[in-house]
């Protein structure tokens, strides 16, 4: 154990800013406007057995779930240098399809002294609709599988397997630059490593990388000590695409400073797409915990162990294969943090704020242009952060397990044939209360060609729960406006074909409202 605070606070700062300049890199040299404008992605740090020790302030639901991609690949051990490995299959240590990780290790004077790893969300990775976010019912429909595999060997890039990921995809020539800059983050996160180890050794970098991940693990552990010991219970639904309700339940057991979160009682897994493995409900988990930490608390391994998570067989949390899984990684492990925050509020009241939106309301779409060039698009648009015991919830914003931007409306008029007609805050979604939620947002957008659309999200028919008798907000409604000005409500879950001066217009949730208002 160190006895040197500052030296640990040096060593996270440093391991930190290598995965925080990887994502520079990769946010600067990316094509799409997902990667390039709304930072869809996420890189960390890992040690040589494979524990991630750092990591970005990027995306909660990437970062939680990023351990099992590296481990995953390590069955592709012995590495050597200038080795990189790809894996986005969700039942082989990825999330959903279209966010793709590259992982590569990292040598110092011929020992290996780490991993880098970056995990991109790829606009388009094939399947039955553009942008790869489809209502689907099996895991073939969603995109190309790709299982752990070696993209580059002793630094010679394995050509065959890149034209065969993509000629399964709708926009090759976009895909191969943002696999390029997945690859350019992977060569900057590896030069850093290489220079604490020149600079400082291999076993001092070593050994501070041990020192931080069990740093922590006691901060995790004083956090939890703090809670009373108990069991906290929450429950919510998911929204299926048949209009049903799908019960998710947990039961958060704290005994002295370690924690068991049961989601016994959930429903079964579905012929849908809102399916959820392991990795990412764990994911969740760890979010909400490491909520509880504070804020300039290292993220890394550390944090998992006090936690241990029970996840029931062939659940909605936990879905066996090939179920399709591409709206559980962006809506199930929305509700996952919904109902494990909810929980932990009955221990900690004064803490835990009501509901945010709930939901990352998945907009993709794609076509052909006039000239037969493919394009699609995906984003994620925001909605209302729950309001807390001290203060509103923040309007129009990424919560929870996204933390993306949003696209600027010149970027996609410029680089696609629609139009921005409105992107605004939706006023007065947001749930009353002592304490307001934030308000979700408008975004409608004009097609000038034919194209597909998929919509994905959640809370269309429940609203977002307020906390402490604050109200609940406004749930979300999608609408399909057609040139001639009939407008036709849309579900949650839904694909289309719309043609020129069609019109989607999506309305976000709010977040809950907080406390009884006094004037009430």
């Amino acid at each position: 154990m160190s006895d040197d605070p500052a030296r640990l606070a040096v060593w996270n700062a440093l391991l930190a800013s290598a995965a925080e300049e990887m994502g520079v890199t990769l946010w600067r040299t990316a094509h799409s406007p997902n990667i390039r404008e709304r930072r869809d992605f996420s890189c960390a740090v890992f040690d040589a057995k494979g524990e991630m020790v750092a990591q970005a302030a990027h995306i909660p639901v990437h970062l939680g779930a990023m351990p099992e991609s590296v481990a995953a690949v390590s069955a592709l051990a012995p590495w050597s240098e200038d080795d990189v490995a790809i894996v986005n299959d969700p039942y082989l240590g990825g999330t959903h399809l279209p966010d793709v990780t590259l992982v590569a290790p990292v040598f110092a004077g011929g020992e290996l002294i780490g991993f880098v790893a970056d995990r991109a969300h790829h606009a388009d990775i094939g399947g039955m609709s553009a942008g790869s976010m489809p209502v689907a019912t099996e895991l073939y429909q969603e995109g190309v599988i790709i299982p752990p595999l070696k993209l580059r060997e002793g630094g010679r890039l394995n050509e065959a397997l890149f034209a065969l990921i993509l000629r399964n995809v709708r926009t090759p020539a976009e895909r191969r630059g943002d696999f390029d800059a997945q690859l350019g983050a992977l060569s900057t996160g590896a030069a850093r490593l290489e220079a604490l180890a020149a600079r400082y050794g291999n076993a001092e970098l070593a050994r501070w990388m041990a020192e931080l991940t069990d740093y922590a693990e006691r901060l995790t552990r004083a956090a939890l000590a703090d809670i009373p010991d108990g069991d906290y219970e929450a429950a919510d639904v998911m929204e299926s695409a048949g209009g049903g309700l799908l019960p998710l339940r947990a039961r958060v057991t704290v005994e002295g400073d370690a924690v068991t979160v049961d989601f016994t009682g959930s429903a079964g897994e579905q012929p849908a797409s809102i399916n959820a493995v392991a990795a990412v409900t764990r994911s969740a988990v760890a979010y909400c915990v490491r909520c509880l930490l504070p804020p300039d608390a290292p993220s890394n391994a550390g944090v998992f162990r006090p936690i241990r998570v029970v996840l029931p067989e062939a659940s909605i949390v936990n879905a066996r294969p090939q179920r399709a899984v591409s709206a559980g990684n962006v809506e199930t492990s929305q509700r996952v943090t919904d109902i494990v925050l909810a929980a932990f509020a009955e221990a900690l009241p004064d803490r835990i704020p009501a509901a945010s939106a709930g939901t990352m309301s998945n907009f993709t779409f794609g076509g052909v242009r006039e000239n037969g060039e493919p394009f699609a698009y995906y984003e994620t648009v925001p909605g209302g952060a729950g309001a807390g015991p001290t203060g509103e919830g923040e309007s129009g914003v990424q919560t929870h397990m996204t933390n993306t931007a949003n696209t600027p409306a010149e970027s996609i008029e410029s680089t696609f044939p629609v139009r921005i007609r409105r992107f605004e805050l939706r006023e007065g979604s947001g749930g009353g209360g002592r304490h307001r939620g934030g308000d979700g947002v408008v975004r409608d957008i004009e097609f000038l060609t034919e194209a597909d659309v998929s919509l994905i999200g959640d809370r269309r028919s429940v609203r977002p729960p307020g906390a402490h008798s604050g109200e609940p907000a406004a749930h979300g409604e999608n609408a399909r406006i057609q040139a001639d000005g009939e407008s036709e409500p849309l579900g949650g879950q839904q694909q289309l074909r719309v043609g020129p001066g069609d019109r989607i217009e999506v309305r976000t949730p709010g977040g809950g409202g907080w406390g009884k208002d006094a004037d009430a």
